[in-house]
């Protein structure tokens, strides 16, 4: 497996790459693993709520994944146990039509301003359940690289794969089983184009997505394993490069100027006791004109959400606050392969 490398330069990914899901035109060969995403969130944190938006398509066969659950606190131990969970597996491969994308099972995605602003809404079938937001960009539309182990590797850059990270600011309305809530938070959004994900099992750490702005001042971004040096709970169960970046990518936006993160030590101090996944951690982290930032996170909610089977992925929702003092609410997402599952499960006899 190649190595999580630092991504150098930051130039802001086309708005157009917003609609970005296309086939393979007649005579090209695309690996049958190919996908495009779309992920949005939001959070309510004084009720402990997170929300995970998601769509996956599968140009090769046709076929798209995809929806919307809704969680609440630390104790969602599986995708049933969510306020609300509505992700179908199979659906008919959307389109865009006016710039909106619609999924048959009530999620519809409105990019208002391509690059910018997107409004997003969902009805359950029941109704008891919907929501209305709108998400207006504080940062840039940033590349980024891959996020999966081993993703890399089976991607031809023949194929022109990429994908996009934005922070956004979140407004509107959440209908949680019956009971109206207000939102206004600052999530993350993300997506891919043209990488292939193969599902295949991959022997390494559990690799964690760690998005956070500071009311669009401040806004930073990582994804990689827990720093070597931090004496990690799987220490003995994989065998990692230590003098190579524990990140795959990262970077920071301070008042709308984008910049290298050149250092990660991403130290977990707890984990969840059943879910696995950090609930308390610190970041340290220094960017390409020597700033050092210090970051401290705890989840407020959690939960283990659809994936593939030979996967374990969980979203969350974590408090963090800088060395400044401020404090906000992002996503935290983490995913692992069956190496670690077992591990922790103590069903790996280690050597």
């Amino acid at each position: 497996m190649a190595a999580p490398q630092a991504q150098q330069t930051w130039v802001a990914q086309p708005n157009e790459s917003d609609l970005w899901i296309p086939q393979p035109i007649e005579g090209e060969e695309w690996n049958s693993h190919t996908i495009h995403t779309h992920y949005f969130g939001f959070s309510i944190p004084e009720q402990k709520i997170g929300a995970f938006i998601y769509l996956r398509c599968q140009p090769v066969f046709k076929l798209c994944s995809g929806g919307v659950c809704i969680y609440k606190g630390l104790d969602n131990l599986r995708p049933l146990d969510c306020e609300h969970s509505n992700y179908v597996v199979t659906m008919p491969y959307p389109e865009f039509k006016n710039n909106t994308i619609e999924t048959k099972n009530g999620l519809r995605i409105e990019f208002l301003e391509l690059g910018k602003k997107v409004q997003i809404q969902y009805t359950s079938k029941d109704g008891e359940t919907s929501f209305d937001v709108v998400q207006t960009a504080v940062t840039p539309l940033l590349p980024r690289g891959h996020v999966m182990p081993g993703e890399d590797l089976h991607t031809k850059p023949e194929q022109k794969p990429g994908g996009s990270e934005q922070f956004m600011h979140c407004i509107g309305n959440l209908r949680l089983n019956g009971k109206a809530y207000a939102i206004d938070c600052y999530p993350v959004r993300d997506r891919s184009w043209r990488q292939t994900r193969t599902e295949d099992e991959v022997v390494y750490p559990p690799v964690g997505w760690s998005p956070m702005s500071f009311d669009g001042t401040l806004s930073f971004n990582q994804v990689g394993y827990e720093a070597p040096d931090t004496d990690p709970i799987w220490e003995n169960v994989f065998s990692i490069d230590k003098s190579k970046p524990s990140h795959y990518f990262a970077w920071v936006v301070v008042d709308g100027v984008a910049r290298n993160i050149i250092r990660v030590r991403r130290n977990v101090t707890k984990y969840h006791p059943e879910l696995f996944a950090a609930i308390e951690q610190e970041i340290e982290t220094e960017d390409d004109a020597g700033k050092v930032y210090h970051f401290k996170g705890e989840a407020i909610a959690m939960a283990q959400l659809p994936s593939w089977p030979n996967n374990i992925f969980i979203d969350s929702v974590f408090r963090w606050s800088d060395d400044e003092g401020r404090v906000t609410y992002c996503a935290y997402q983490e995913a692992w392969y069956s190496r670690y599952q077992r591990f922790r499960r103590g069903k790996l006899t280690l050597e």
